[in-house]
């Protein structure tokens, strides 16, 4: 219904189709701030890097990813919106610099595959009140405002995701002050993250794995710090997840040396399965061309690249390591989280296991279940 929409108003000319240029989109998210806003703390390579992930982010989108008219312009607002994000930011950063250099406690940092059990071990770690966690909120929109408008925008999103795609809640539950991962904050930097789970772009994938990944995790450093001074909890550790860091675990290991890291593990096809669900409920609305034996291909080789990527990186991590499985999630989640706490040197006090609980029952309530049957329905084997 809204890809035929859109389609219409373009054919009329209600309105235009917009570009897909860099420089277009450079042009026009980045109107109304300055030079000094673009680049303000950050190293000319760190713009660099942004201006090169963006020209081959959008070559990838014009000639590989096959979008209509909604992916069209999907793609086209989260790119505009990310360029407008990284000029508000430097904004803010150049009128207070010492945000982005706030001290904060060693965070501790959830790696793993997608649909390995992250979210859980995030969302029960930032139960407990010693520890802090990232709103979604805050993820979708790093810019802090006053008053803060950012959870009803959230709402709003939210809201609008869930009419595009109906799924969305049965594979990872949201909710707009929510603790979540910081995939935004990566979305930002334009780190593939968020846009390889919705769109075919193996250009850029591939042009990703074989870059260098330091500037986004900079600026990523940047974002933690600053939403640690806004948010007044830069004293406990920060729990982060986002399962792209499996892949850049060396580049954001060097960032935060002193930090702690919980693994999470699941057996590899039950991995692939849940993996291949959720991106398919994401690529059904975006494209109308589809080959499920593709998905399914590029995505096993995805799993392992991570896999291997994160055994290296671990490798030259001298700080601490704790590993967690899904099936033992699945089997007591608090005596998990327990083991968990005793492998990190960590107090697993009452009010750590109560709270725990209360997050437990809470996540029992949400949509959040298996989805592998709904593969079939989202993406039929067209080419």
């Amino acid at each position: 219904m809204c890809d035929r929409l859109i389609e219409t108003v373009w054919d009329r000319g209600w309105d235009e189709k917009p570009s897909l240029d860099p420089d277009y989109l450079w042009t026009l998210g980045s109107k109304g701030y300055s030079k000094e806003d673009e680049y303000s703390i950050r190293s000319s390579e760190d713009v660099e890097d942004l201006r090169l992930r963006l020209e081959r982010l959008c070559a990838s989108l014009r000639e590989e990813a096959a979008l209509n008219s909604l992916g069209h312009t999907m793609a086209y607002g989260q790119l505009r919106n990310a360029i407008r994000k990284r000029h508000a930011l430097g904004r803010l950063w150049r009128e207070r610099p010492e945000l982005a250099s706030t001290p904060i406690a060693p965070p501790i940092i959830v790696l793993g595959q997608m649909r390995s059990g992250t979210t859980r071990v995030q969302r029960l770690l930032d139960a407990d009140p010693k520890l802090a966690g990232t709103r979604f909120c805050d993820s979708h929109d790093p810019v802090p405002s006053r008053p803060d408008l950012r959870p009803l925008k959230a709402r709003a999103a939210l809201f609008m995701a869930r009419r595009v795609n109906p799924w969305l809640d049965t594979f990872h539950p949201f909710g707009a002050t929510q603790t979540d991962e910081e995939i935004g904050w990566l979305s930002a930097a334009l780190s593939p993250a968020a846009f390889e789970a919705q769109w075919r772009i193996p250009s850029y994938v591939a042009f990703n794995e074989g870059h260098d990944q330091t500037p986004v995790y900079r600026e990523f450093a940047r974002m933690l710090r600053t939403d640690a001074a806004t948010a007044k909890n830069a004293d406990r550790p920060r729990v982060l997840k986002c399962p792209q860091f499996a892949e850049d675990a060396k580049a954001l290991l060097d960032q935060f040396p002193d930090a702690k890291v919980v693994r999470c593990t699941r057996a590899q096809d039950e991995v692939h399965a849940s993996s291949v669900s959720m991106v398919a409920s994401q690529m059904a609305f975006q494209s109308d061309r589809h080959m499920l034996a593709d998905l399914e291909a590029e995505w096993a080789r995805k799993i392992d690249h991570r896999e291997r990527r994160l055994d290296q990186a671990l490798k030259s991590f001298s700080g601490p390591v704790a590993e967690i499985c899904f099936e033992d999630l699945n089997a007591d989640s608090v005596a998990a989280m327990a083991s968990l706490y005793k492998a990190l040197d960590m107090s697993f006090d009452r009010s750590a296991r109560d709270c725990m609980k209360a997050e437990i029952e809470e996540a029992g309530r949400s949509p959040h279940r298996m989805h592998r049957e709904q593969i079939e329905h989202l993406l039929p084997e067209t080419g």
